[in-house]
């Protein structure tokens, strides 16, 4: 009997070996988070909050992006058997390494996870832009959605614009700076009016760089060679004409010149910045006046509108995908998880859903911030309306904008080669080389950091 039971005692511990032996990990009711701050894996933790009968935990690793530290740990991550993130985060900055580059194959397709991906962006109206920029080539299925939707408009100081054009009608700014129109012909008309009146139309050039990179019709590789779009060459010019006629401040973005912008105690006062719903709700909101936690709010708080960009562009974004390996080692009931709590996260539009919580600020009650999420059917159902805008709902300039915007510009190379480009800029418009030197430098600065010519 004993000799019985041990021989079956090592057929049990042979078959685990030979499971572990194929990077089979226990299912330890625990979903493992890689993110570069804590907000995917606070996310997780709320829905897990919802379900409490599931049983699973959150094991979050948490990895800056400043000094470039958070791709290589997620590499490393994603290379490995065992230690593969059942979810991760992806910055916009760098998720086409992700989603269509490099590290594309690490990734498991939605589909993979049991989720009837096209139908559930169709019933969401996911935004097209967002699905562009998550689908791999390789296969032509979506391997991560975003929450937010980063669809970019402009937005524009009411006072101002009463002072220049009489009203501050979002639908009139619109038509003063060419909204819609898919080029700058009237917003320059727009620049030399508020000029006379002692204003600038934007802080930098780095605000209308935005809308400019991701409204050209070509990237910056194509067929593995660099690619000038027009419309981005066409920086130069503009960078140019905006510094030789005072139409701004002449700030870089993320500098102090351009917070002191958003406040209105520039050298002169501007009318606008370009952007999606979070440089409103985490930049300007919190840049524009000294005191935020008083009725009478100092700065330009309220002062602020938005209204339709003249070019359709995106900016930004956070996006969410999973490891094919953990998926391949998970248990049914875990995929099933997984699947579950992508779905709530990127595509489920319900009153319960993390995007619904995101829109209408109740995610976290304490900031009570309210956010542009990819689903327009979100949005259109809920309440966009925000003090920073003076009640303005932002939902009914946001929608549109991301129907407005394109993912099929961009590579996994982007963020290194704009740095590039904006350099060659500034050194062109401080006079520092002609335009043909500056593309010149640009291109030697793109084959010494990217290796590519």
């Amino acid at each position: 009997m004993k000799k019985k039971l041990l021989a079956g005692l090592l057929a049990v511990a042979m078959v685990a070996t030979m499971f572990a032996g194929c990077g089979k990990k226990v299912d330890d009711k625990v979903i493992h988070v890689m993110s570069f701050t804590d907000e995917i894996p606070n996310m997780i933790q709320k829905y897990l909050d919802m379900h409490p009968e599931l049983g699973y935990t959150v094991d979050p690793t948490i990895v800056a992006t400043t000094d470039q530290q958070y791709q290589p740990a997620l590499d490393e991550m994603l290379k490995s058997k065992k230690d593969a993130p059942d979810i991760y985060g992806l910055e916009a900055a760098f998720v086409l390494k992700y989603t269509q580059g490099d590290a594309a194959g690490f990734a498991a397709t939605y589909d993979d996870l049991g989720i009837d991906t096209t139908k559930r962006l169709a019933d969401a109206k996911i935004a097209t832009y967002a699905s562009e920029v998550g689908t791999r080539p390789a296969d032509g299925k979506v391997v991560a959605l975003p929450y937010q939707a980063t669809g970019g408009c402009f937005l524009y100081r009411r006072s101002i614009a009463k002072d220049v054009w009489g009203t501050d009608d979002p639908a009139v700014i619109s038509e003063k700076i060419g909204g819609g129109s898919g080029n700058w012909d009237q917003f320059w008309v727009a620049a030399e009016e508020l000029k006379a009146k002692g204003y600038g139309i934007i802080s930098g050039d780095g605000d209308i760089w935005h809308a400019i990179e991701n409204s050209s019709d070509s990237a910056w590789i194509v067929d593995g060679k660099l690619n000038i779009d027009p419309k981005r060459e066409a920086l130069l010019d503009i960078s140019k004409k905006l510094k030789d006629n005072d139409y701004h401040n002449e700030t870089q973005d993320w500098q102090d010149g351009w917070f002191a912008d958003m406040k209105g105690e520039g050298p002169k006062q501007v009318l606008g910045f370009f952007g999606p719903a979070w440089l409103i709700n985490y930049s300007l909101a919190e840049n524009c006046g000294d005191d935020l936690t008083t009725e009478e709010r100092e700065g330009t708080y309220g002062d602020w509108a938005i209204t339709t960009s003249p070019v359709g562009f995106c900016w930004g974004g956070t996006y969410v995908a999973s490891s094919k390996t953990a998926v391949k080692n998970m248990s049914d009931a875990k995929k099933q998880v997984v699947a579950d709590i992508i779905e709530w996260i990127t595509l489920d539009t319900d009153e319960n859903s993390l995007q619904y919580m995101w829109a209408n600020g109740t995610f976290n009650p304490e900031k009570a911030t309210k956010d542009a999420v990819a689903s327009a059917v979100v949005m259109e159902k809920s309440n966009g309306e925000v003090e920073i805008l003076g009640g303005q709902d932002m939902f009914e300039y946001f929608v549109p904008a991301g129907d407005y915007a394109t993912g099929a510009n961009m590579t996994q190379y982007d963020e290194a080669i704009n740095g590039c480009w904006r350099d060659a800029v500034r050194a062109y418009v401080a006079g520092k080389v002609d335009r043909a030197g500056a593309i010149e430098m640009f291109r030697a600065d793109v084959k010494s950091k990217v290796g590519i010519e």
